[in-house]
């Protein structure tokens, strides 16, 4: 099996016992993840999951692929809500629902992000640039047609909305209900304080 057993159109697929063990090694770094940081314990990790060590690295020969691979799949359900967002009457209500998900997402997912984008820059360059490109890509969509109803300003870009977000969940996330600290405070960065 390769070291990175995840299936792409030029491998074959893997084992049902393989992608069992894949999945439980996923749900389980990403509970851990929200428990305990992206630095959460690689052997908790495996505990967790019910595999050895040597079962966690055979799929996930990095921290950084296995953040990757955590990452992922909450960044394409990102994407997915800002699509759905999208298709409702109000785009200015779309675009702060949505930062409002991001911002729910980065309290949950403690250091994530920073992790994959210190990992983008030490190491692989496509470890966490394809995820932040998604993000980005989403959310740009969104402010364009905030823009376009005057529902947002012409100098704001997503970069400064998605830097507003991480910085108002770093300032919150040690903090109890840190998703619901994150949004209200998100709701006043992005409405003022005027009633």
């Amino acid at each position: 099996m390769p070291p990175d057993s995840r299936t792409t159109s030029t491998e074959r697929p893997m084992r049902a016992d393989a992608r069992r063990n894949y999945d439980r090694i996923l749900a389980a770094a990403a509970e851990a993840v929200a428990e305990h940081g992206a630095e959460a314990s690689l052997e908790e990790i495996a505990r967790r999951a019910g595999v050895g060590s040597a079962t966690l690295h055979r799929h996930f020969p990095s921290r950084q692929r296995l953040l990757e691979a955590v990452f992922r799949g909450k960044v394409e359900a990102l994407c997915d809500t800002a699509v759905d967002l999208a298709a409702g009457p109000d785009p200015g209500r779309a675009l702060a629902s949505w930062l409002g998900a991001v911002a729910r997402h980065a309290v949950s997912n403690r250091g994530l992000a920073a992790a994959m984008m210190r990992g983008a820059h030490d190491g692989d360059p496509a470890l966490g640039a394809t995820c932040h490109s998604m993000i980005t890509d989403a959310g740009a969509g969104l402010l364009a047609r905030a823009r376009e109803a005057n529902a947002a300003r012409a100098d704001v870009s997503i970069t400064d909305l998605l830097k507003l977000v991480n910085a108002i969940c770093l300032a919150v996330e040690q903090e109890p209900d840190a998703g619901a600290q994150a949004e209200r405070l998100l709701g006043l960065a992005l409405t003022g304080v005027h009633p």
